[in-house]
Order: structure tokens, then sequence, then C-alpha cells
């Protein structure tokens, strides 16, 4: 069949699978159809560019690099003069490309203190290295082939509150260490961790395991079915008495759910330290055999299943909910308002190559306040293993990747996917937004201060209706969005100045276990309509 003829079928079929599927609300627009990659790693960077990449080894891309870092590459012997990692600029929607030396498939990331990129593992040349780039106009990667002491392939970064960043798990890694190195004696250690030994199957199910500072400073970590609360300071498990997720489901990779750790609402706490309730919700994944059916040619229909487990709890339960259709290989964001958007994946399969079928193109709205699922508009584009979503400052979602294949190929059922498009949530087309004033907001703030933020807004009902969250960019790859984080602040009053102009006094964060050091987008929120997002820098 000719290949015109294939993505015409395809699309066919992707429609009739989602027909069952009642739209709401919500919206979709194609950013740039082309990037000349497919965004297999997605980062936003505090000056609103986005760094995209995915592998070395794919095959020539659809975007050269410039003629000096071509000549580069030649003397090292490389005959590939295209880009396999770029820098959108969602200002004027250019795209400039980037060199990537070491191979990063499926490595991991961190956006440290200083707004930087540190970024780590990979496959081949690229299983030690760490890399970085830094938020400027003309900045490329840099790269330390030697960077981590053991090779790392799918593993979980999450930064500290000491600004480090640990690296957790890969394939064949049971251990964590720290990186950047430095001379501390620890930062050359590789640590043992048998959690991730013992949470392995037949099929691992266990990579990029869900990492999530809890508040406490400890370290939240899900694989598989199980879950540990562990002090790396110490090196020590401090909790294992988690009960075992239901549903008999796996929710890592390969299985691959999704994972985030709900709002931390602030200010709610009676002890001297604010130190608010911690809750994770896990939506999706599959039988813990789907990997190996499929590569037989059987695809086992994914889960409907999520889970919230209040991970500060004395005796936490998991409180099982269904979404309203199945997901594998999604993605949950934490939108501005506290809501989650899950959005990308398929409805059979598992994470690999040509492993997924039935995309599932409905983004789902959940509401943990009321525990309510929405079914959002359809995408026309379908985003399966390799895909990826983010938060932008303006509050849409910004969707890119989607590549089954083990290069670029065009004329696949599910071909290599070079487009970005946005989601522009409900919340978007529900009224005037609140305008924060930049003359009244400090963008540099200090733990457990005071901080005033002033903004205009036509809505009279404004102290009634009226909150602040600061929302951590996330690294986004392979389902997991590690380091993503969103906090509700603490408020004090809310003062009106004039008809339209008024000044909330809250308060920063406590202390960096709750909001570790780096850039924030913080939102005024009112009737649930969030402002654009504006960068702050808590330290």
């Amino acid at each position: 069949m000719e290949a015109k003829y294939v993505v015409v079928f395809s699309a066919l079929i992707f429609s009739l699978f989602n027909l069952g599927e009642t739209a709401t609300t919500g919206s979709w627009k194609l950013l740039k159809k082309s990037i000349g990659i497919s965004a297999m790693h997605t980062q936003l960077l505090p000056n609103d560019r986005v760094i995209m990449f995915d592998r070395t080894d794919f095959g020539q891309s659809k975007i050269l690099l410039p003629e000096e870092k071509c000549s580069e590459l030649a003397t090292l012997g490389n005959t590939d003069c295209t880009a396999h990692s770029v820098e959108l600029n969602l200002l004027d929607r250019k795209v400039r490309p980037l060199t990537v030396l070491t191979d990063t498939w499926c490595s991991s990331g961190s956006l440290a203190p200083d707004g930087m990129l540190l970024q780590s593992g990979g496959n081949w040349n690229g299983e030690r290295a760490v890399r970085s780039v830094r938020p400027c106009a003309n900045c490329d990667w840099m790269e330390d082939q030697k960077g981590l002491v053991v090779p790392r392939w799918y593993a979980s970064n999450q930064i500290l509150p000491n600004g480090k960043v640990i690296v957790v798990g890969g394939r064949g890694q049971f251990s964590y260490e720290f990186i950047p190195k430095s001379s501390l004696p620890s930062d050359s250690k590789v640590f043992a961790l048998p959690f991730l030994l013992e949470t392995s199957d037949v099929a691992e199910n266990n990579l990029y395991p869900f990492t999530h500072l809890s508040p406490d400073g400890n370290l939240f970590i899900f694989a598989n079915t199980k879950s540990i609360l562990f002090d790396y300071v110490n090196d020590r498990v401090v909790r294992n008495d988690y009960p075992v997720m239901p549903g008999g489901v796996s929710r890592n990779y390969p299985s691959t759910g999704s994972s985030v750790l709900l709002p931390l609402k602030l200010g709610l706490s009676n002890s001297t330290i604010d130190t608010p309730d911690a809750e994770v919700f896990i939506c999706g994944g599959a039988p813990l055999t789907s990997y190996l059916t499929a590569i037989r040619g059987t695809f086992l229909p994914a889960a409907k299943s999520c889970g919230r487990l209040m991970i500060t709890a004395a005796q936490p339960q998991w409180q099982m909910e269904e979404m309203p259709m199945e997901r594998a290989m999604g993605d949950m964001l934490l939108l501005p308002t506290g809501d989650v958007l899950l959005i990308n994946g398929a409805k059979k399969g598992a994470a690999g190559w040509y492993l997924g079928r039935e995309p599932v193109l409905n983004p789902v709205l959940y509401q943990p306040e009321s525990g309510k699922f929405e079914v959002m508009q359809p995408s026309k584009t379908p985003r399966m293993y390799h895909s990826t979503a983010i938060l932008i400052a303006d509050g849409r979602v910004l969707v890119g990747g989607s590549n089954p294949n083990s290069n670029y190929n065009f004329t696949e059922m599910f071909p290599t996917e070079l487009s970005v498009e946005v989601f522009s949530p409900p919340y978007l087309s529900s009224g005037s937004r609140p305008q924060i004033n930049l003359a009244k907001l400090k963008t540099e703030i200090s733990y457990k201060k005071p901080i005033s933020i002033g903004f205009v807004s036509k809505n009279n009902e404004v102290i009634e209706n009226v909150s602040v969250t600061m929302v951590a960019p996330s690294f986004n790859t392979h389902s997991f969005s590690m380091n993503q984080r969103m906090l509700v602040l603490n408020i004090n009053q809310v003062r009106q100045v004039t008809s339209t102009y008024h000044v909330i006094d809250c308060f920063s964060p406590e202390t960096p276990n709750i909001a570790p050091p780096g850039y924030y987008l913080l939102f005024v929120v009112q009737n649930g309509v969030p402002s654009r997002g504006r960068w702050v820098h808590i330290s």
C-alpha cells in the first residue's frame, strides 16, 4: 500500500477509535509544523525558550546544524550534520539547532537552581554523560562523558533542597548517585537501592521510577506497584509501610503510567514550620505482561485506574478512581489552577517500538477537590511512545514528539512526528484573566518572607476567589514530568487599591524541603482563571 494511503487510512482509524469519547472543552492549535526533530525530551527554561531533543543515532533529522558546527563534527569522524536537539523560542516560534554529541536516548534531567538544564545518562556513548545548557541567546550543549559514575539509561532525576540532583535507577542499575560532581567524597560514590531490584519483574516495569520530594525532605519513590520513603542523606529507608497499589497493574516503564505530586497547600499547619500534607496521584499503566505480549503481536488494554496516596499520613491507604478511558504512555501535568491534565498515550499495548495501538486523542481534566474527570477536545495528531507535554508561561500546554519507530520514519502506521502544538485548557476561554503588575512583583524571593503581588482585575469578586500558585517547570520524557511541583501560597490578605487594582499579601514557602531552590512560574488565579505566569527565583 502506498504511504499516502497508509496515512489516510490510519487517520480514519484514529477517528473511529474516538467516536465514543464525548469531547467537552479546551482547544488545540498547531504551533509549528516541524521543529526538525521529534521531541522525545522537553524542558522549559526561565527565558521562555524550550529545549527539545531526541537521540543522536536516529539517522539524519530534518534540521541542519550551522556550517561551523558541521565542520567540528567532521573532524571527529561524524558524517551526520543534522541536529538532534533544538531550542524553540516561544515568543517568535523560531527554532535554533543545538549540538549534542553523546546519545541522549531515554535520558533524564532537572533544572538547576541557576536555571541551567542539567541532563544525564542515555545510551551508547551517552550512558555516563552529564550535559548542560544555559538559558542564554547563543548557548549550546556542554558535555562531560564521565559525569556519572555508572551507566544510567531510563533513570529519574529529582532536584534536592541543597540544589544537587539525585539520579535514581536506570536499566540494570539498582542504585542512585548525585550530580553535578564536586570534591565531596559522596559525589564520587554510587549507593545501592535494593528497593529497585525488589520491584523489577520479568518485563522490568520499574524503569523511570516516580520520584517526588516529600515536604519533610525525604524522597518518595514509586516503582511498579510499590513505594518507599527514602532518606538519601543517611542512605536509609524511613518508611516501607505503604500498601501495594491495587489493581494488578504495573505503572512504570515499559507499562508506563504517570504520576504527579498534587499541589502542596501552604499555611494550613499549626506548627512553627509549615509542613503541608503531601499526596501522590498515579494514573494509567498496563498489565505486567503487556510489553511481552505486545512483542508477540497481542496488544492488551491499558489501565483505566488511578490511585491517590497521602504519603504523609500515619496510616496511608490508596484511594482508587477510574479515568473515562484506558491510557498508557500518557502524561500528567499540574495546571496553574491545581487541576491535573492527562494527555497523550495509547489505549492498548506498552512502551517500545511498534508496541502501542489505539492512540488516545482526548485529554482529560481531573479536579482533585471533587475527584471529577472531564473529557476535553481531541487533538488530530496521535502522540504515543516518545511524546512529551509541558506547561508554558501563558497557561497553555505545549505538546510534541511521538516516535514509536527505531529511526525517523514517516510511512509507518504511527509515523515519526516532528510537529508541536498547544492545548488551551478551558480556563483560557472562561472570561478575563487577572494581570500581574510586574512593578509590584519581586522576582527574587527568600524563604519564609512576606511578599506582595499587585494585579489588575475586572472582576469584583476578588477577595473571596483568589489564590497564588507557584509551579516548578518540569523535565518531561517517557510519561514522567521530573521535578514537577506546585505550591499554593498562604495568603494573609487581598487589598483593593482601586476598582480594578489589587494587592495580595502572602508568604513565600518556608523551607527548601517544600520548595527546592530555583525558578518557578508564579500565577494569580481568580475564579478559576489564571494570569500569565511570571518567573520568580527562590534561594
